[in-house]
Formats: C-alpha cells, sequence, structure tokens
C-alpha cells in the first residue's frame, strides 16, 4: 500500500470513529431525553391516580339518625311535651333566663333575644298570626321548637308533629355546632285554635347535599313568612318568630341552647320538662313562658287557662 492510501485509510477511520462517537453521544442524549419525559409522566400518573383514589374514597357527609320514637311511644312523648302542667311552668316562672335579652334586641349575651317591635298587627283568618322560620339542619332551630311547642300548646293542639334531628355536617363536609340535636319537625305538622294561627316553614332539611354544599329544599317561606324577615331579620338568620308583629324572637335565650340537649333523648326531654328543679326543665319552661306572655299580649290575654296571672307579670319584662 502506497503513503497516500496509507494516509486516506488512517482519515477514513477517523472519520468512522468520530461519527460512532458522534452517533454514540446522540443516542446517549436521546436515552436521557426519554428517561426524562418517562419520570414526568410516572409522577403525573402517580399524582393523577392518587387524587383519583382520593376523590373515590371520601366519604360523603352523613345525614342524622332517624331514631326518634315511633308509634304508641311517639304519641306518649308527644302527649308529654303538649301537656306539661301549668302549675310546673307557674313554678318555674322566670327561670335563670338572661334578662338582657328579653326587652331589647340585644344579643351580646350569647344568646339571641325576645323584643318588641314596631307594625301593623300581623293576623290570618281574622286571627291574631304567629310565623316560624327556620331549617331542621339548624341546631338553634332544633332547640327552640321545644318551648315553641309548649308555649303554643297552651292556645291550641298540634297534629303532625315529627320527630328529627339537627345536621351533623352539610354538603360540603363541613360539620355542624352541636350536631344531631334531639328536636320537632313543623314540616307536615298543622296547629289549631281558636285564639290564634301559626305558621311555619322549614327550609331546608338535615339531609346534606353534596351538589349545592348545603341541604336538601324543604319549604319556601310565604308571601307573610318572607315579608315579615325582610322588615324584622333582614339578615335572614335562624329560628325566627314573629309575635303578631308585636314581638320577634331571634334564636334562643340563654343560657338555653342546643348545648343543653346534647346527649338528650326526646323522652328525657320530656322528662325535664315535668320537673321544675331540673335545670333543662327550667330553662326550656322559662323559655316557653315569656313566648307565652307575648302571645297572650296579641290574643287579648286570652285563655285565661293559659294567660295566669304569673304568665301575665312576665309582659312587663317585654319592653312593650
Amino acid at each position: 500500500m502506497g503513503r497516500a492510501s496509507s494516509v486516506k485509510s488512517r482519515a477514513d477511520r477517523s472519520h468512522k470513529i468520530a461519527a460512532q462517537r458522534a452517533a454514540a453521544r446522540r443516542a446517549q442524549t436521546r436515552n436521557r431525553l426519554l428517561l426524562a419525559v418517562g419520570a414526568i409522566l410516572a409522577v403525573v400518573a402517580v399524582t393523577v391516580t392518587v387524587v383519583l383514589v382520593g376523590a373515590g374514597s371520601a366519604t360523603p357527609p352523613k345525614a342524622p339518625p332517624s331514631d326518634g320514637p315511633k308509634g304508641t311511644a311517639l304519641a306518649q312523648t308527644v302527649r308529654d311535651l303538649t301537656t306539661v302542667p301549668a302549675s310546673t311552668l307557674e313554678a318555674i316562672g322566670a327561670g335563670n333566663l338572661d334578662t338582657a335579652a328579653i326587652g331589647t334586641a340585644n344579643a351580646s349575651s350569647g344568646g339571641g333575644y325576645l323584643a318588641p317591635v314596631a307594625g301593623s298587627p300581623l293576623t290570618a283568618g281574622g286571627k291574631p298570626e304567629v310565623i316560624y322560620v327556620g331549617a331542621d339542619f339548624c341546631p338553634y332551630c332544633a332547640a327552640l321548637r321545644w318551648p315553641l311547642v309548649v308555649a303554643l300548646s297552651r292556645f291550641g293542639s298540634f297534629s303532625g308533629l315529627s320527630t328529627t334531628r339537627s345536621a351533623i355536617a352539610n354538603g360540603a363536609g363541613q360539620h355542624e355546632p352541636y350536631p344531631a340535636t334531639a328536636t320537632w319537625s313543623f314540616s307536615g305538622a298543622s296547629f289549631t285554635s281558636q285564639y290564634l294561627t301559626f305558621s311555619a316553614a322549614e327550609t331546608q332539611t338535615s339531609v346534606p347535599d353534596q351538589a349545592s354544599g348545603g341541604y336538601t329544599d324543604l319549604q319556601s317561606p310565604d308571601p307573610a313568612q318572607r315579608a315579615a324577615m325582610t322588615k324584622y331579620d333582614p339578615y335572614g338568620g335562624i329560628p325566627f318568630v314573629d309575635i303578631g308583629n308585636a314581638y320577634v324572637q331571634l334564636s334562643t335565650l340563654a343560657p338555653y341552647g342546643p348545648q343543653s340537649l346534647q346527649g338528650k333523648t326526646w323522652s328525657q326531654v320530656t322528662a325535664a320538662l315535668r320537673d321544675p328543679s331540673s335545670a333543662l326543665g327550667s330553662q326550656i319552661g322559662a323559655s316557653a313562658n315569656y313566648l307565652t306572655a307575648a302571645i297572650c299580649t296579641i290574643t287579648g290575654n286570652r285563655p285565661a287557662s293559659a294567660c295566669t296571672p304569673a304568665i301575665t307579670a312576665l309582659q312587663a319584662r317585654l319592653g312593650r
């Protein structure tokens, strides 16, 4: 082989080696890129899997149990609630309720208030009207219904009262205070009286609604209920009670509230109501007495069996 051929051969080998090395570098770079992309896709896949598994395994919010008394036990509990002896209620009198929240719209005591309002008399069917707006999920509504039923039962009679509990958590999974408080619902109930009318709206159930994040709808307030709330409760707080446009009660009267009912069954509460020495019975009875005193002002202090001297004596504290 000549010198020129030898030089050319070495040059060809050099070019081949250089080309092979370049190809190897390109392959190494390509492999690194593929590894990097693969790692990123793996991370994304794991993340998506975790999210999907988490979403699929989330426990939906629970509705409270439907464990109230049934049949004859329910009938007996309703009788015990709606026939609290007048002598027991009069022995309780004003109880130990916070007087700062009675007669003035002052909720600084940690509860609600019962106060006079100005307005044209609220009537329906030629009789004074009491309006209630609340919701099954609301624990303060749960507490207020006990004394409200006791008070109204001195003027007439209920039918169709059903037991329920306040909510545990809403559709977004947010837990309610004082969950599953034992109470009654006015939805499906009726009230008859020769002295007054009573209309109630329970706007929502205590069943979580994941679509809205709240609760399933139940009843819509009628025009009179909406008008009363617009005038006397512009922020829409519940529970709301309008007593003939003469008095309004918002929430419960401290120290009574849903905290007083925690862990109690319906029969335990009705038993406490008939025992004036019971702290719980005294709180509910005193709350009922103030509601009764306010209702007596719109019925002309009738009937005498409800508007007794002990009850009418409380009217001076109502601020009118």
